[in-house]
C-alpha cells in the first residue's frame, strides 16, 4: 500500500480543466476500445453541454463522460506520447483545451517498490487572484504509482490492492469512492473500495486478453459530499499471462511451386496468431514443419522459417510428372518455440507442383497415312496423333503442328483437334489427279510455349506423312469458256456458225467421245451438232431481237461424257452481232396536233430507227410529191439529224384530220428509207394558240363535218321528241271525243303481245316463208269489213307500178321483190319526205300493229319555216335545202 499525500486549496469556481498537463501511465499494448484515463473538466454551471474531442482522433476517442479511449491497437514507444484533448461549450462554441501525455510502464522484474520508476508529478495551475497576478505552478496533491494485477489470479477474493487516503482525515470525517470501467462504469464491480478506510480491492481474478489495463479515478468528499481533494488516477495493469495457444488464421494453406524449381524458391506463408501479450514469451511464436508426404524424391522437400512462417525449397528434383502434390504439416508454439513451457497447435500446409514446359509433344509414329479424292476441298487426309507428359490442356500440353518440306504449292494445312491434341491433315486446295498422284509431306510438332530452360530434349518431333490422291471422273470443260465470236446480223437459217467443243480432262480413265446438246438458246436460232460440237443457224440472227443486250446474245451449251458417274460441263456461245442496215427509219410521234392558221406552232417530229450508227442518223426528211396537196399545204424543214419541224405552208387549213406522209432516209449504205404517216389534227386555236371545245371533239378523230352533222342529228332528234309527246296529247283527247275505227281487240297499246319464244338452235332452223305472201292473194278486199283501215293508212289509188307477189313465191325471189319495190318507190313522186303511206305488203285484218307514222297529225313540222337556216352558214346549207325549200 503507497502512501497518498493530498492537499487542497480554497479556489473560487471557473470552468475548465483543472490542469494545462495531464499525465499518465499505461502498459504498453494498447487494444482497441481499451478505456486509457479520465480527464477531468470543472463546470460551474451545471447545465453546461460539454463536447470532448481529441486532436489524434484516429488514435485516441474522448467520452461525453470524459474518458479516453484506445481507437486502435498498437504498441507505445518509449518515448512519451503527447495529444490534445479538447472541450467545447454546445451552445456557447466556448472551447477549452489540455494536454495530455501518455508514458509506458516499466517492464515489471519484480524489484522492489523502491527501484520502480516514479510517475510524474500531476501539475495544477494556481487559481488566478482578483488581482489578475500570474499563473503559478500549484503542488501536487497525490501520487500514486501503477498497481500490476497478474491476470487469472486465484484470490481469495476479493484482493486487497492499496489503501488510499487523505492527510485531512486527521481533521475532517472522509468518504472515499471510486470511479471509472470496472468500478461504476462496465464491467462494474471488478475493483471497489471501503469509503472508510479507502481500501481498494479486486473483486474476480482478470483477464488480460479481454481488458489489459483499468483507469480508474479515487475521490475523497466530506460527510457534506463536498470534495475536499482533487480526484487522483489509479491505473491497474493486467499481467499477462500463457494462457491462450496459437491459432493458424487457416486450418489448411495453400500454396503452389513450378516442378524443377530450384533450392530456395520460395513457395508460401503460414500464420498463427496468439492472444497473449505479443511482447512477452508468451506471445512470441515459433514454427517448423513436422512432417511431408509423400517423402520423394526427399523427405526434406520444403523448410520454414521459424519467425515468419515463410516456406521454401531447399532441394531439388520437382518433377510434376512423378508428384504433383505435397502436404506439409506445421507446428506453431508460443514462449519462442520452448517444447517445455510453450503451447503448440497445428496446421496443413498443401503444395502443388505446377507444370512447366519440360517434355515436347512426340509423334506415336514415324509416317503416317492418308489419301484424297482429286478436286476435293476442306477433307481431312490423315489425323496425326502425339503424346506429351505435361498437363493436359495447358500451354505445354497444346501441340502445333507446321510443315517442314513436300507441300511447295500450299495445297494443305494442318489444324490441331483441342480435345485430343491430334493434327488434322486438311486439304485446302483441290489436286489433280492427271498431275500429281501422291504427296509426301514433312511434319513438325512443338508446344504453344517454348521448352523451359535446361531440358535436354530436342524442343520438337518429326514425321512424315504419305498422302495418295484417288482418280476420279471430272466434268469436261470448254476451250475457251465463253467463246466470243462476231457476225454480222441477217445470217440466214441453216448457215454453220462455228465449232464449239469441249476436253475432258480424264486422261486415264476408258470412256468414249463427248456428246454436246443444247441448254439454253433464248431466240431458237442456233442448233449444234451432238458429236463434232458444230452450230449452225435454224433462224435469222436479229440484232434488233429482244434477246439481245448491248449487241450480245448468249447461248449455253452442255458436254457430257459417260463416265461412273456421268459428269457433264456447261459452256457459253457469245455471239457479237454486227449491225446492218436492215431497218428503215420511221417518224416519231405517230400524231401531232396544229393550228388551223399559219402561226409559229411546227410541229416537232422525230426519226426513230432500230439501226446503230452508221446505219442510222443522220435522216433527211422530206414530203413525197403526190398527192399534190401534200407540199401545197405543208413543208418540213430539218432541223438537226434526228429531228425535223412540219408546219403549215398555207395561211389556213380548215380543220380537220389529215394524214401527211413523210419520206425519211437514213445515213446507211445503202440508204434505207420509208415513208411514215404522220396523222395531223388541225383545230381552231384560240388566242393562245390552245384548242377550243369543238378542236377537241375534233381530237377525238372526227372532221368538221362530222361534227355538223352530229349537231343537226341532235337538233332534229329534240324536235322528234317535242313533236312525239304533243302528238300523244291529242291522240288522247281523240280517243275521248270518238270511237276508234281499228277493232278494240286489235289494240296493243295497252296489252302485252308476245311475239314468240327464243328460237331453238340449230333444231329450229325451218322457217314458214309463206308468211310473206301478198295478203291480198289469201284474203280480197270485198272481204275486209268496212272500218278497218286505219286512219293513218295512205287513201287508195290504182298504182301499177308497184309489184306484186305471187300467192306462193319461191324463198329465193324474196331479194329480188325487195329491190323491185324500193326502186318504185324512188321513182314515186308522192314518196318521203312528204306524210304519205307506203305500202310494200298488206298485213292483213288482224294485224296487232298500228299506225307506225306520226307525221299525220296538226303537230307536223311541215307548216314550220326553216328559211332561217339559211342564215347559219355554209355549213348547214344542205340542211336549208331539204327542210326550208320549195315542193322540188
Amino acid at each position: 500500500q503507497a502512501p497518498i499525500k493530498a492537499t487542497c486549496e480554497d479556489m473560487s469556481c471557473k470552468t475548465g480543466f483543472p490542469e494545462d498537463v495531464h499525465s499518465a501511465v499505461v502498459s504498453r499494448s494498447v487494444h482497441g476500445g481499451q478505456p486509457l484515463l479520465n480527464v477531468r473538466f470543472r463546470s460551474c454551471d451545471g447545465n453546461k453541454k460539454i463536447h470532448f474531442g481529441s486532436s489524434e482522433p484516429e488514435d485516441f476517442r474522448v467520452g461525453e463522460d470524459g474518458v479516453v479511449y484506445a481507437e486502435r491497437s498498437f504498441q507505445l514507444s518509449a518515448e512519451p506520447t503527447e495529444f490534445v484533448v479538447s472541450a467545447q461549450d454546445k451552445e456557447t462554441q466556448e472551447e477549452w483545451q489540455m494536454r495530455v501525455k501518455l508514458t509506458p510502464e516499466p517492464t515489471f522484474t519484480g524489484a522492489s517498490e523502491k527501484d520502480q520508476k516514479k510517475i510524474e508529478d500531476i501539475v495544477f495551475p494556481w487559481q488566478q487572484s482578483k488581482q489578475s497576478s500570474p499563473l503559478k505552478r500549484q503542488k501536487r496533491d497525490w501520487v500514486i504509482p501503477p498497481i500490476n494485477l497478474p491476470e487469472n489470479s486465484r484470490g481469495p477474493f476479493p484482493q486487497e490492492l492499496v489503501r488510499i487516503r487523505s492527510d485531512r482525515d486527521k481533521s475532517l470525517s472522509l468518504r472515499y469512492s471510486v470511479t471509472g470501467p470496472g468500478a461504476d462504469q462496465p464491467p462494474t464491480g471488478i475493483f471497489i473500495i471501503n469509503p472508510i478506510s479507502g481500501q481498494l480491492s479486486v473483486t474476480k481474478p482478470l483477464d488480460r486478453e479481454q481488458i489489459a489495463s483499468f483507469h480508474l479515478r479515487a475521490h475523497a468528499v466530506d460527510v457534506n459530499g463536498n470534495q475536499v481533494e482533487n480526484p487522483i488516477d489509479i491505473v491497474i495493469n493486467v499481467i499477462d499471462m500463457n494462457d491462450n495457444r496459437p491459432e493458424f488464421l487457416h486450418q489448411v494453406w495453400n500454396g503452389t511451386v513450378p516442378e524443377g524449381s530450384k533450392p530456395g524458391t520460395y513457395v508460401m506463408t503460414v500464420t498463427a496468431i496468439d492472444a497473449d501479450d505479443p511482447n512477452t514469451q508468451n506471445g512470441m511464436l515459433r514454427y517448423r514443419i513436422l512432417s511431408q508426404a509423400p517423402s520423394s524424391p526427399s523427405p526434406n522437400m520444403f523448410t520454414i522459417n521459424n519467425e515468419t512462417g515463410d516456406i521454401i525449397t531447399v532441394a531439388a528434383g520437382l518433377d510434376r510428372e512423378k508428384v504433383q502434390q505435397y502436404t506439409l504439416i506445421i507446428q506453431a508454439t508460443d514462449m519462442e518455440g520452448n517444447p517445455t513451457y510453450g503451447l503448440s497447435n497445428t496446421a496443413t500446409a498443401v503444395i502443388t507442383v505446377t507444370d512447366v514446359n519440360d517434355n515436347p509433344p512426340e509423334f506415336t509414329a514415324m509416317t503416317f497415312y492418308g489419301e484424297v479424292p482429286e478436286n476435293r476441298v476442306d477433307v481431312i487426309v490423315a489425323n496425326l496423333t502425339v503424346t506429351d507428359k505435361d498437363q493436359p490442356h495447358t500451354p505445354a500440353w497444346n501441340a502445333m503442328y507446321r510443315m517442314t518440306g513436300g507441300d511447295p504449292t500450299g495445297r494443305f494445312t494442318i489444324l490441331t483437334d483441342p480435345n485430343s491434341n491430334d493434327g488434322l491433315v486438311t486439304v485446302v486446295k483441290p489436286i489433280d489427279f492427271e498431275t500429281n498422284r501422291m504427296f509426301v509431306l514433312t511434319v513438325a510438332a512443338e508446344n504453344q510455349v517454348p521448352l523451359a530452360k535446361g531440358i535436354q530434349h530436342p524442343p520438337q518431333s518429326t514425321a512424315t506423312v504419305s498422302i495418295t490422291v484417288i482418280d476420279v471422273n471430272e466434268s469436261p470443260y470448254f476451250v475457251p469458256n465463253p467463246k466470243l465470236i462476231r457476225q454480222e446480223e441477217g445470217l440466214l437459217a441453216g448457215s454453220m456458225l462455228t465449232t464449239f467443243t469441249a476436253q475432258d480432262p480424264d486422261r486415264y480413265m476408258q470412256q468414249t467421245s463427248l456428246r454436246y446438246s443444247k441448254l439454253s438458246d433464248p431466240a431458237n436460232w442456233l442448233k449444234i451438232d451432238p458429236v463434232n460440237g458444230q452450230i449452225t443457224t435454224t433462224a435469222v440472227l436479229d440484232r434488233e431481237s429482244i434477246y439481245v443486250q448491248n449487241n450480245m446474245y448468249n447461248a449455253t451449251f452442255l458436254a457430257s461424257d459417260n463416265g461412273i458417274p456421268p459428269m457433264s460441263g456447261t459452256g457459253t456461245l457469245q455471239i457479237h452481232l454486227l449491225d446492218i442496215n436492215d431497218n428503215a427509219p420511221q417518224v416519231n410521234p405517230k400524231e401531232a396536233t396544229t393550228c388551223e392558221t399559219l402561226q409559229p406552232n411546227a410541229i416537232n417530229i422525230t426519226a426513230v430507227d432500230p439501226d446503230i450508227d452508221p446505219n442510222a442518223g443522220p435522216f433527211a426528211f422530206e414530203l413525197p410529191d403526190t398527192p399534190a396537196s401534200i407540199k401545197r399545204n405543208w413543208t418540213i424543214v430539218r432541223i438537226s439529224g434526228d429531228h425535223a419541224q412540219l408546219s403549215l405552208r398555207i395561211r389556213f387549213l380548215e380543220a380537220g384530220i389529215y394524214d401527211v406522209p413523210i419520206v425519211i432516209t437514213d445515213s446507211g449504205n445503202p440508204h434505207a428509207s420509208s415513208t411514215s404517216v404522220l396523222k395531223v389534227k388541225v383545230c381552231q386555236c384560240d388566242i393562245n394558240g390552245d384548242c377550243t371545245d369543238v378542236d377537241r371533239i375534233v381530237g377525238t378523230g372526227l372532221g368538221t363535218g362530222a361534227i355538223i352533222a352530229i349537231l343537226l342529228c341532235i337538233i332534229i332528234l329534240l324536235i322528234l321528241v317535242l313533236m312525239f309527246v304533243v302528238w300523244m296529247k291529242r291522240r288522247d283527247k281523240e280517243r275521248q271525243a270518238k270511237q276508234l275505227l281499228i277493232d278494240p281487240e286489235d289494240d296493243v297499246r295497252d296489252n302485252i303481245l308476245k311475239y314468240d319464244e327464243e328460237g331453238g338452235g340449230e333444231e329450229d332452223q325451218d322457217y314458214d316463208l309463206s308468211q310473206l305472201q301478198q295478203p291480198d292473194t289469201v284474203e280480197p278486199d270485198a272481204i275486209k269489213p268496212v272500218g278497218i283501215r286505219r286512219l293513218d293508212e295512205r287513201p287508195i289509188h290504182a298504182e301499177p307500178q308497184y309489184p306484186v307477189r305471187s300467192a306462193a313465191p319461191h324463198p329465193g325471189d324474196i331479194g329480188d321483190f325487195i329491190n323491185e319495190g324500193l326502186k318504185a318507190a324512188d321513182n314515186d313522186p308522192t314518196a318521203p319526205p312528204y306524210d304519205s303511206l307506203l305500202v310494200f305488203d298488206y298485213e292483213g285484218s288482224g294485224s296487232t300493229a298500228g299506225s307506225l307514222s306520226s307525221l299525220n297529225s296538226s303537230s307536223s313540222g311541215g307548216e314550220q319555216d326553216y328559211d332561217y337556216l339559211n342564215d347559219w352558214g355554209p355549213r348547214f346549207k344542205k340542211l336549208a335545202d331539204m327542210y326550208g325549200g320549195g315542193d322540188d
